[in-house]
């Protein structure tokens, strides 16, 4: 598997992309709106990606940034097979978020790992 993105919370996403973007000599390449957040990918040279995530209302964005403030909010790896990734997490006693896939940004299949199976970080698999 390969890092796919790191994804970071914010409550200004356009500011955050525009920083990141400016700094790291990047590109906002894709933005929506997804259960209650919006979602801004800023690629890297080399192909690397941080997804922005902002909340729109109530959910985990939200969530998280009342209780932790802004930054680094999960890693995800990218997989060809989500299903068999998640079928091995189980076997290795993996806590999974989510027992089946659901859809992602960009079209993709992601599922998480908790973060208490993964050393306090939340883990994102994406099917691309």
């Amino acid at each position: 598997m390969r890092l796919h993105h790191a994804g970071i919370a914010t409550r200004d996403v356009d500011a955050l992309a525009e920083r990141f973007a400016a700094l790291l000599d990047g590109a906002v390449v894709h933005e929506e709106t997804l259960e209650a957040m919006c979602v801004v990918f800023v690629e890297l040279e080399g192909g690397a990606t941080l997804e922005l995530l902002e909340p729109t209302g109530d959910g985990p964005i939200a969530d998280y940034l009342d209780a932790s403030g802004s930054g680094v909010h999960h890693l995800a790896f990218a997989t060809d097979a989500i299903g068999a990734t998640l079928n091995r997490a189980r076997g290795l006693g993996v806590e999974l978020v989510d027992e089946s896939p659901r859809p992602g940004a960009r079209g993709h299949r992601v599922a998480f790992c908790h973060p208490r199976s993964t050393g306090g970080v939340l883990v994102e698999f994406v099917e691309t």
